[in-house]
Order: C-alpha cells, then structure tokens, then sequence
C-alpha cells in the first residue's frame, strides 16, 4: 500500500520537475517592446518572475488561508515560526530569481534544472545532519549516506560535462 506522504513527493517531484522548463518557456514569451530582446533580455526574466510571485500569492497565500479557515485553525503565529517560515520562502524565491539568472546567462533548463536538483539535496542533507546530528556525530553517518551524497555531485557533473548541446 502507498504511503500518504510518498503521493505528495511524487506530486512535488513532478511540479518541480516541471518548473526550469516552464519558467524558461514563461521568460522567453515574454516580450519587452521597450528594449532590444536580442541584446537584454533581463525585462522578460523580471517579469516572468513578477508571475512567479503572484502564483506564489494565489496558491500559497491565499490557498493556505483557505485551508487554515476549513481546518477551524486558531489564526496565531509565534515569532520563531514567523521568523523560520518567513526565511524559508525568501530563500525559495532567492533560488527561483537564480534559476531565471541562469537562463539569463545561457544555462539550459536541461542542465540548470538537472543541476540545481542534484545539488540542492546534497546541501540538504549536509546542513540537515549538522542542525540535527545523529547520535554519535558523524561518525554515526552510514556509509550509504555518503554515498547517496557523492553520486548525486557525480551526476549533477556528469550533467554538466556531457550536456546536450543546442
């Protein structure tokens, strides 16, 4: 039987998945009559991002109020879960802003996307386990761990090095 919580990774994989390629198609279809596409395209990234930001505000804004109300929540917030919630969606959209950069600088989504989700679990886990280590240290990290960190930076290079070229 499929655990709950393996539907919501499989979902999360798949929009995240999706995200680099529909940002970069979101980016180029945008038009600036004001300035040569061909020599700055940064106006069209800004304002693909200025829509990253309202479906932000419409699904996650909005929808977690919808869900707060529906669930009977008390609407109270202490400050530490402001403060770490708040921080977390600030480092989400600074990653988004770098992701249309990329795209700005040439990178592909191929590569960019393949890049970012290879690297951003192996910082995940290293700051995971130093903010919540494992009884004994690291010394108490099974080899597998590590394992599972080195192939994930050997794909993330091999992506790089061996990239579809355009």
């Amino acid at each position: 039987m499929v655990r709950t919580w393996v539907i919501f990774v499989i979902l999360t994989v798949a929009a995240w998945g999706l995200y680099g390629v529909l940002l970069h198609k979101g980016q180029t279809a945008m038009k600036d009559d004001t300035v040569d596409d061909e020599k700055d395209a940064a106006p069209r990234r800004y304002k693909a991002f200025l829509f990253v930001g309202i479906a932000y505000l419409l699904v996650a804004v909005i929808g977690s109020a919808v869900m707060l109300s529906s669930t009977g929540a008390e609407w109270t917030f202490t400050g530490n879960g402001v403060k770490w919630s708040f921080l977390a969606g600030v480092v989400g959209a600074i990653g988004a802003f770098g992701v249309l950069l990329a795209f700005g600088a040439k990178g592909k989504p191929a590569v960019v996307m393949s890049i970012v989700f290879a690297g951003a679990p192996i910082v995940n886990a290293v700051v995971a386990t130093l903010s919540h280590p494992p009884e004994g240290g690291w010394s108490a990290v099974r080899w597998q761990f590590v394992l599972g960190i080195l192939l994930a930076a050997t794909g993330g290079c091999l992506v790089m090095y061996f990239r579809p070229e355009s």
